[in-house]
């Protein structure tokens, strides 16, 4: 008996040690969260075997799942069905084509069935789609770039992007656009750097693009609510009225009057404007007006989240409230707020409008917490002179 027990017990403990010495198959959206944490900690290595695993072993999936397809379409009865869809799934789930069924379920996981139009053929090109994974080309990427290794960065971020269709979140294209800019500007090739910000701004920024200009209706003590639209023109036309507004009643009603708050558009706006700044260009001014505007807008919207009381009267009484939260601190320092103002001031005065540029060296001379460009501001303000910029964005 007890010859019985022992030798059930090795058998027991051998099976479990050829269990163990299995590998488990990690799933490929696993790989990439494991990439991702291992990237945070500054595992670089680590994270890029498991961000390759997981562009690998998604890849293979839909390889697979293309293949069950194509061989339940290759059946002599399948065939006859024809091309359409809801036929040849219930066929699939009827006759238990268990893989086929799957693969099927999988593709509407990722992409709605009705962009289908009922084609069984549209469905299997899809599958074609499905094994990229931007996602995964996107974070190899940012391994190649935190190593320094400029150009395998920038192309993975642009297979990223042209991969973009299938993103999980479509609204990533536009990150993924910022980091090629990026490189882009770190290599200095400043002609498609521009190309992207224009193309980010035309798709993105309505009130530019489509000229919706957003004025505030104020109430008789000044406070804005919230933003309504005030007229359909051209986009020019829209660009000339807060550019009217601005010269003739100056910074100050400006901000009483106009509100956008369109995020994922300011950097555009912001590094385009620099750029610009930094040619002698005419166009610095409306891109550097709309990051002014929009990140205003943002830091008052803020404001008023914590003082719903809250009434904009000038930047000086803004940038009291700024400092009053490490939210908003972090935020001006992100968006380079001083210098913003300083070369919106430049390009404002090498425009002609000098009343407007003065008012914002002014408030830029009164804060020391603005740094070089409170010096900068100080110096325009003794001797104002279409500054001679030599850095680039």
């Amino acid at each position: 008996m007890r010859l019985k027990v022992n030798l059930l017990m090795v058998i027991f403990f051998c099976f479990n040690a050829v269990s163990f010495a299995q590998p488990v198959a990690v799933p490929w959206w696993l790989s990439l969260e494991q990439g991702k944490q291992n990237f945070r900690a500054g595992e670089y290595g680590a994270a890029l075997i498991l961000f390759e695993d997981a562009r690998r072993d998604r890849r293979a999936m839909y390889e697979q799942m293309e293949r069950d397809f194509i061989t339940f379409l290759s059946i002599n009865e399948v065939r006859r069905i024809g091309d359409s869809l809801d036929r040849v799934e219930r066929y699939s789930y009827e006759r238990r084509y268990t893989s086929a069924s799957k693969a099927l379920e999988e593709l509407y996981y990722r992409i709605p069935k009705t962009t289908f139009n009922n084609s069984a053929t549209s469905a299997l090109a899809a599958f074609d789609r499905l094994k990229n994974y931007p996602e995964a080309e996107y974070w190899i990427g940012e391994v190649y770039r935190v190593e320094g290794e400029f150009p395998l960065a920038l192309t993975q971020y642009r297979r990223a992007y042209s991969m973009r269709e299938t993103l999980e979140d479509p609204g990533f294209s536009t990150t993924l656009q910022y980091k090629i800019s990026a490189i882009l500007r770190t290599r200095q090739e400043y002609v498609e750097m521009e190309r992207l910000y224009l193309s980010i701004i035309n798709e993105l920024d309505t009130l530019w693009a489509n000229a919706s200009i957003l004025e505030a209706n104020n109430s008789s003590n000044g406070a804005s609510t919230t933003p309504a639209p005030y007229a359909q023109a051209s986009a020019s036309f829209a660009r000339s009225a807060m550019t009217r507004t601005l010269t003739e009643h100056g910074i100050d009603r400006f901000m009483e009057l106009y509100r956008y708050n369109n995020g994922i558009v300011e950097q555009a706006h912001r590094l385009l404007g620099f750029y610009y700044a930094a040619q002698g260009r005419s166009a610095a001014e409306q891109h550097l007006m709309f990051s002014f505007l929009i990140q205003n807008t943002i830091i008052i919207d803020e404001v008023k989240r914590r003082r719903y009381d809250f009434t904009f009267s000038d930047l000086s009484a803004l940038l009291r409230e700024i400092n009053r939260s490490e939210l908003l601190i972090s935020y001006i320092n992100e968006v380079e707020y001083f210098k913003t103002i300083y070369y919106f001031g430049n390009s404002l005065y090498r425009n002609g409008k000098t009343s407007v540029a003065r008012t914002l060296w002014e408030f830029l001379a009164s804060q020391p917490q603005s740094g070089e460009w409170q010096n900068r501001a100080a110096m325009q303000l003794r001797n104002p002179r279409p500054e001679q910029v030599v850095e680039m964005p």
